[in-house]
């Protein structure tokens, strides 16, 4: 393994998307992570399905697509946590791994002698970060959590989706699952800089994330707009709350994005547009008097945009250095010219469907790059290697864990 992280050892305990997102970020960054699964089902994204991998034949197999998009760079073996044998298996794991990474419900992995307090007393430098749907402490700390949950108890549904007086207005989640992934995001970030503090002291400690604490932090300067003025933003749509012209536009034959982030590139764009007697009337001149006008200047771009097709549009405001983009499906991101130079797609050998497309970890280094090895594990793929080469278990005692279903 390489990458920064090649000196680091991940015990991941956690399952769907915000626990596991987190320790794919650590497997993409070089971390050896192992996977602890249920027998016979696994992590719960293996039954997020249709669709499912497809073979050499072309044959659906059981692996979901949605399991395959966080768990690359892992091994997988399964233990049964109910067992005391499968808890002990655990904590034997647990001794010589730098980081472990959990989403049960608070309490769960206590009972079962596998909190916090416990892996502690036998690995002190432990770094452990428990990933919940609202956190250890609090008044929701025991109730179960996702991410749509989230979007909606933090906000962002009320600032996401069409305005609500338009058609097809009211509140809408964000077409992936982004409060899942950004709390792994946050969750990768702590296990980080728990590393390095541990480096420095030699101190591990609880990291403790939530999907609705991560949720309120990425209203960003949505929250910061109801703090100036106490009142809550509502949904615009494609528009942006404090940017004008920032948002879609349609085209003689579909849309495109405009981002102008300054009052210099307004002005170019309506050089490029020809209609620079926009940027000469007070009323859009600066954005702070664009924000002000908005429905009226909006009007009027609309009517521009109606001139010219999308490509015609992106040509012209490339060529003029204004920021611009086109609305892709996800098969036209893939033949993104862009996209396919930065590696975003990359291709691994796989155990049941012989090989597999991924989307690659976005993050360049340029000592020590990060190269995907691992395609996504089939269930307990790893699990005789485990416990022979790490836990250093005879073949009759591996016979004996899975004849009584720990294993």
């Amino acid at each position: 393994m390489s990458g920064p992280l090649s000196h680091i050892k991940v015990l991941d305990l956690s399952r769907v998307l915000a626990g596991p997102w987190a320790a794919q970020n650590l497997a993409d960054l070089g971390a050896q992570v192992i996977k602890v699964e249920r027998p016979g089902k696994g992590d719960d994204s293996r039954a997020f399905a249709p669709p499912y991998l497809r073979d050499t034949k072309g044959q659906a197999t059981q692996e979901s697509a949605y399991y395959c998009a966080a768990n690359r760079g892992k091994k997988s073996i399964t233990i049964n946590l109910s067992n005391e044998q499968g808890q002990q298996l655990v904590r034997e794991l647990a001794k010589d791994v730098d980081v472990i990474v959990e989403n049960y419900k608070v309490g769960d992995l206590a009972r079962y002698g596998l909190g916090y307090e416990d892996i502690k007393a036998i690995n002190p430098g432990i770094i452990y970060c428990s990933v919940t749907g609202f956190g250890q402490t609090g008044p929701y700390k025991d109730r179960p959590g996702y991410d749509f949950m989230a979007q909606g108890m933090g906000g962002l549904m009320s600032v996401t989706g069409e305005r609500d007086d338009l058609p097809g207005g009211g509140p809408q989640r964000v077409g992936v699952p982004i409060i899942d992934m950004s709390t792994g995001m946050y969750a990768s970030v702590a296990i980080c800089a728990a590393i390095a503090h541990r480096a420095v002291t030699g101190q591990g400690q609880w990291i403790d994330v939530s999907l609705l604490d991560s949720c309120v932090a990425l209203l960003a300067n949505q929250a910061m707009n109801y703090f100036a003025t106490g009142e809550s933003p509502s949904s615009l749509g494609n528009a942006h709350p404090n940017i004008v012209p920032y948002q879609t536009f349609k085209t003689a034959d579909g849309a495109i994005i405009l981002a102008c982030g300054n009052d210099n590139l307004f002005k170019k764009f309506c050089e490029l547009a020809e209609c620079s007697h926009l940027v000469q009337d007070p009323r859009y001149a600066t954005n702070g008097e664009r924000v002000k006008n908005r429905e009226e200047l909006t009007r009027l771009l609309n009517l521009i945009f109606l001139k010219h097709t999308t490509k015609e549009w992106v040509k012209l405001l490339d060529e003029g250095g204004v920021a611009n983009g086109p609305i892709n499906k996800i098969e036209e991101v893939f033949q993104e010219p862009q996209v396919q130079a930065r590696g975003m797609q990359i291709e691994l050998p796989h155990a049941a469907a012989g090989k597999v497309t991924l989307v690659a970890s976005p993050m360049k280094f340029s000592a020590t790059p990060i190269r995907h090895e691992m395609a996504p594990p089939t269930l307990g793929q790893h699990t005789d290697e485990i416990l022979q080469k790490v836990l250093n278990k005879s073949t009759a005692e591996i016979s004996d864990l899975k004849s009584a279903g720990v294993v």
